[in-house]
């Protein structure tokens, strides 16, 4: 296994010059060095040969032993330097002062291709930041990690990556309903890749504390190495920083939008410098579409981070970005600028993704009312969010409503019954307006089915299908995570052999525990 290892990170940003591994505030320093804990007995589940070709890994480095003992926290590689970064956070609107990464150790930098990749292992034991917890992850997490990073990289959603799954053999204690039962699971351990893992949080605790010198430090470094075309150390490339920030998170959004993602937890923490889906906790995919759905146990009773809200809550992390930065621009009216750019552009760039999934390509004036419309129908009765935008797609600019609605269409309700009456009527306006419009459009039927099945997905890592593999794999069984992994690798493709998991949430996961909703440890 020969890894180009290239560190940056710890090399050229302030390291905490205590290397005892306790709980502690950590000043002046952008990472803590700290080792991984030695699993009892690791042994490997799966891994990615794609991201493992993106790295320089070959199949048979992938199924080494130096491998497992490496990404498994078993051992270090010589000649570098594990570490766990130093960062803040609004959770839930509030600030919660030093967080850090508690469960997430930071092995090393590889340069692979003249592409710069960093490798994190989460669930590898206690750092300076774990503060009352144990650093550890447990299978059942660790999968829905693995899985949905994969997934979304493959769905075109800015994301990070996942390189390997292993268990560590070791067991770990946790209260997954958050009710006073905790019980122990399996331990597991996920390497994560990303070009960088900086978060809002790591600008945010430098400018509270406010320790401009650093921040100024961990900024330049990072329009060094992921901003190269700005200029370093000046006030606008500061701006241009914010700006560009700012663009790339909104896109990340929209995308969520698109395929009916909900992170769950949208902390300042939990929001990366590059635009990238970063930290999958208790996220979940609409079944029913529903704008006020959240996955987030903890966030059930003011649905702050619900998938209506996303949009919202990344322009307010943004306002908590901008502040962070605001040392080193002094002038607030710059960023001002940036922030409301955000709030316009969302309105647009919405509505341009929302007109793409129906097929309309083209401008209109009654668009945005149209969608309008079809966003409230879509909410009165439930309907699956991926199979109603999936088979609209077979709908022809000369169809008619007349009694009933096509069956391809019904198929996405949960309770087709339901639509009847009024609520039928709706619905056969909408469609009647909707073939109408469609007429305006130059694509054929079949050019326009081959463009809205490019973006709406088949096939997503639905909650209860990442269940059925926690399942299976709490008894030993990982056949069904490498099938999910290679059916969520093509996820606007038919793929007719693995046609079950075209469906909709089976009437038994509507209230499962990790089918519905979820804890902040998952």
């Amino acid at each position: 296994m020969n890894l180009n290892i290239k560190d940056t990170f710890n090399k050229e940003l302030p390291a905490d010059p205590i290397t005892e591994n306790s709980r502690r505030q950590v000043m002046g320093a952008c990472y803590s060095f700290v080792k991984p804990k030695q699993p009892l007995k690791p042994s490997l589940i799966h891994s990615s040969d794609e991201m493992g070709a993106n790295l320089g890994l070959s199949q048979a480095d992938l199924e080494s032993k130096k491998f497992l003992d490496i990404f498994s926290g078993n051992s270090v590689l010589p000649n570098t330097n594990p570490y766990a970064m130093c960062y803040g956070g609004h959770q839930f609107g509030n600030w919660a002062g030093q967080l850090g990464d508690g469960r997430a150790i930071n092995l090393f930098e590889v340069n692979h291709m003249d592409k710069q990749w960093a490798l994190q292992l989460k669930g590898a034991g206690e750092t300076p930041y774990s503060r009352t917890a144990d650093g550890l992850a447990v299978l059942r997490s660790s999968i829905r990690e693995y899985l949905c990073s994969e997934a979304m990289y493959h769905l075109g959603v800015p994301t990070t990556r996942a390189l390997s799954l292993a268990l560590t053999g070791d067991k770990v204690l946790r209260d997954v309903l958050y009710n006073g039962n905790p019980a122990y699971e399996k331990g597991a351990v996920v390497c994560r890749v990303a070009p960088t893992f900086i978060r809002f949080g790591n600008f945010e605790i430098l400018s509270a504390r406010q320790d401009v010198a650093t921040l100024k430090t961990l900024t330049n470094y990072t329009i060094r190495h992921f901003f190269p075309h700005i200029k370093e150390g000046a006030k606008e490339g500061y701006l241009q920083l914010f700006k560009e920030v700012s663009e790339r998170s909104l896109e990340m959004i929209i995308h969520w939008q698109r395929v009916g993602f909900v992170h769950g937890v949208m902390n300042t923490d939990n929001m990366s410098i590059l635009g990238l889906t970063i930290d999958y906790g208790p996220y979940g995919w609409l079944e029913g579409y529903d704008h006020g759905w959240t996955p987030n146990t903890t966030d059930r009773q003011y649905k702050r981070y619900r998938y209506g809200n996303q949009i919202n809550i990344g322009l307010w992390n943004l306002y908590q970005l901008a502040n962070a930065l605001y040392p080193l621009i002094e002038d607030a009216k710059p960023l001002e600028a940036v922030l409301n750019s955000y709030r316009e552009n969302y309105q647009t760039k919405y509505l341009s993704m929302m007109k793409s999934k129906i097929g309309l390509f083209t401008d209109h004036g009654e668009d945005a009312e149209l969608l309008n419309r079809l966003e409230d129908n879509l909410e009165m009765t439930e309907t699956d969010m991926t199979i109603f935008f999936r088979n609209l797609g077979r709908f022809k600019k000369s169809s008619k409503i007349s009694t009933s609605l096509p069956p391809y269409i019904t198929d996405a309700f949960y309770a087709p019954e339901e639509v009847q009456g009024e609520l039928f009527n709706t619905w056969k306006q909408w469609f009647t307006d909707y073939s109408l419009r469609l007429n305006k459009e130059s694509l054929s039927n079949i050019q326009r089915q081959e463009k809205m099945d490019s973006i709406n997905p088949k096939y997503v890592l639905r909650n209860y299908m990442a269940q059925l593999a926690i399942d299976e794999a709490d008894t030993g069984n990982y056949g069904l995570i490498n099938e999910l992994y290679q059916l969520l690798k093509q996820p606007y493709q038919e793929q007719e052999e693995a046609e079950k998991w075209y469906a909709k949430r089976p009437e038994w996961a509507r209230h499962k525990v990790g089918c519905s909703m979820l804890s902040c440890s998952s």
